[in-house]
Order: C-alpha cells, then structure tokens, then sequence
C-alpha cells in the first residue's frame, strides 16, 4: 500500500522531514505547516519553493491538511465572517493544490455537539436540536468548490468536531449527496474518543468506496476524565487492530495513501524521535 507521514510531525523543516522520510522508505508527503505557516497562507514564491523540493526529491504530495472549518459552531452561518475566512482558506489551499499536484485537500467540521439524534424521550429533552442540520449549508460550499477545481475533498474524523466516527462522516456526505466530491479522511485514533470500535465497526462504514485517506496514531483515551495519552504504536487501545484494518485495506485493494500522523513523543517533546520509534512497526503493518 502507499506509506506517507504528515511531514510536520517530523519537523516544519521539510527539506529535514523529507530526509528522514527517505531513510524509512516512506513515499507520499501530506503537508500540513511547512516552515512558519500553514498550508494556504503561503506566498507564490514559497509554494513554488515547496513544490521543487517534493518533485526533487520524488515524493508526491497525498494530502494538504488545513484545519479548515475547526472551531465554527452552530451559532455560525453560510456568509458569516468566520465562514467567509474558511472558505478563503479553502480557495488558497485548492490553488497551492494545482501547483504541488494535490489530488486531496483536507477539511474539518465545527465543534461537537454531543446529542445529535434520539428516541424515546430524548429526542425532546437531549438533543441539541438543529446543529446537524445547521453543518451541512456550512460544508456545501466547499463541495462546490472542489468540483469546480477538479480535485476531492477529505473530511477527517476530528475528536472534538460533529465528524468523530466513520458513521457520522458518511452520513455527511450521503446527506450532501456528495460521493463525487467528498470522501472519509478516516483517523480511527480520534474515533476512538467517541468509542466507535476501529475494526470492524468503523471500518465498515467506509465500505461502498467512501473512504479517501487515512491518518495511523495509536492513543489510549480516557473519556471520563477528559483525558487523551497518545502512546508507541502498537501499545495503546489500537495495538490489537492495526493487524486486521491493515488485512482487510489489503484485501478490498485500497488505493489511497495511509499517512503516520507522527504526534507522540517519548516523554521529552522530541516528535522526531518519537516517529522513529513508531514508523518500522507502521511500515511492517500497512507496507
């Protein structure tokens, strides 16, 4: 399968991260912050610096990752100020996307709201009444947008955003009617903080051609408390599934790129090292 990282989670140096890439054998850059900015907010000059340095070095870019939509609510609506800035953002991203070859671009969805649908009483006394529906004119747009350009979009499984599950993300896009447009960024760490089970439960709702990248960290969440330990890959509640979501992506011959989102570290603030210590066990899983 086709092995890339989010090259930040090595470092924002990405001439660096591309060298350390280099020595794990892994192919495919997903870019996120490249130096002091975050994808979409750099110059002309500088996407044409970044796009050489990939083409130079033969990595292709699977994915820009801008936190697009993260930390709208319901409260907002279509053509409001902070709506109007994300779709900027977006517009800024899809463009950098032509330049470096991006056939992806990440985005995100607001703020969670716990409740979303119920019965027997708690339609009426719990669930916070319209905020689904209030999403759904909020990410339309940017569907448009990319069919407009040419590329897909990737919504990502966010751990604190109305997308946490593969459930609620392909009911997004089902509820878009946007299956041309728009596909799963599955991050089943994250999915875990609403306890839906990766393999098989998770993995299932992306069957029927929904899913369009992954993102691989392993985490031990402790909701109760609020409390979210990213651990060594392979020792946290993921371990024991990694083996069969990896088998059953090799089996149904998925195509797109598996990123190692490199976010933990040893105790010291070194992510590099941290990526070290988890990439040979990603390589030997998802290779």
């Amino acid at each position: 399968m086709k092995l890339g990282v989010i090259c930040d989670g090595i470092s924002r140096d990405l001439s660096h991260a591309i060298d350390v890439m280099d020595e794990f054998g892994l192919d495919h850059a997903e870019l996120q912050f490249v130096g002091d900015h975050e994808v979409g907010d750099h110059s002309a000059a500088e996407i044409k610096e970044i796009d050489r340095l990939l083409r130079g070095r033969g990595k292709p870019v699977s994915c820009l990752s801008r936190h697009i939509f993260a930390g709208m609510t319901a409260a907002n609506t279509p053509g409001d100020a902070l709506h109007t800035k994300h779709m900027d953002a977006l517009h800024r991203v899809i463009e950098m996307a032509h330049v470096v070859g991006s056939p992806l671009v990440r985005i995100m969805t607001p703020k969670k709201e716990q409740i979303l649908w119920g019965a027997h009483g708690a339609e009426t006394w719990n669930v916070a009444h319209g905020a689904w529906d209030a999403m759904l004119p909020l990410i339309a747009p940017a569907v448009d947008a990319a069919r407009d350009a040419g590329l897909r979009l990737v919504v990502e499984t966010g751990n604190g955003t109305m997308v946490n599950s593969n459930y609620t993300a392909r009911r997004l896009i089902d509820e878009l009617d946007a299956q041309d447009a728009l596909s799963v960024l599955w991050d089943p760490g994250n999915n875990c903080w609403c306890h839906e089970l990766a393999y098989p439960d998770g993995y299932e709702e992306t069957r029927g051609g929904y899913l369009g990248h992954i993102h691989i960290k392993d985490v031990f969440v402790d909701t109760p408390r609020a409390f979210l330990t990213v651990k060594r890959m392979g020792e946290g509640q993921l371990g024991p599934l990694f083996a069969p979501i990896a088998q059953a992506l090799k089996n149904d011959g998925y195509s797109g790129v598996i990123s190692l989102e490199s976010v933990y570290h040893p105790g010291d603030g070194d992510f590099e090292a941290g990526f070290r210590q988890c990439a040979p066990l990603f390589k030997q899983l998802f290779g």
